[in-house]
């Protein structure tokens, strides 16, 4: 059963962490971002269909084709971004939405305003970044 939110809710840190109304705010914050993403995929698609290489100065190709290869890298790390969002959203249904993977703390409605796929709490993050550095320098 989903909750209907006012149009001005905010989470707050005054609530129950992740009642139902902050999954909802979430759920709803989640989707829209996902939407998002999809319509400027199709865009990009609709772009590069109606895109003529065909230009007859190579200085006009060029910039057309790196225009499509940078285009094509952002499309791709939106589509990863979306299966992140994909799997934010099953963790809403499942009830881990919002708790670190590594501790099972809470992860921080700060923290999840401004990443709502965070799947580590800001500390244990940290911690996971000092880490790869230690290994990279390795």
């Amino acid at each position: 059963m989903r909750v209907t939110l006012s149009p001005d809710y905010a989470p707050s840190d005054d609530e129950e962490f992740m009642n139902p109304m902050q999954l909802e705010y979430f759920r709803q914050m989640l989707l829209n971002w996902r939407s998002s993403l999809i319509q400027e995929a199709g865009e990009t698609l609709n772009n590069l269909n109606s895109g003529n290489l065909q230009q007859p100065d190579m200085a006009d190709r060029a910039s057309l084709e790196t225009d499509h290869q940078i285009e094509l890298r952002t499309r791709d790390r939106e589509r990863k971004l979306i299966i992140k969002i994909d799997e934010a959203l099953s963790r809403i249904e499942n009830g881990t939405y919002g708790f670190c993977e590594d501790t099972d703390e809470p992860i921080g409605l700060k923290r999840l305003m401004a990443r709502p796929i965070a799947v580590l709490s800001l500390e244990a993050q940290e911690r996971h970044e000092r880490q790869e550095r230690t290994h990279r320098e390795d």
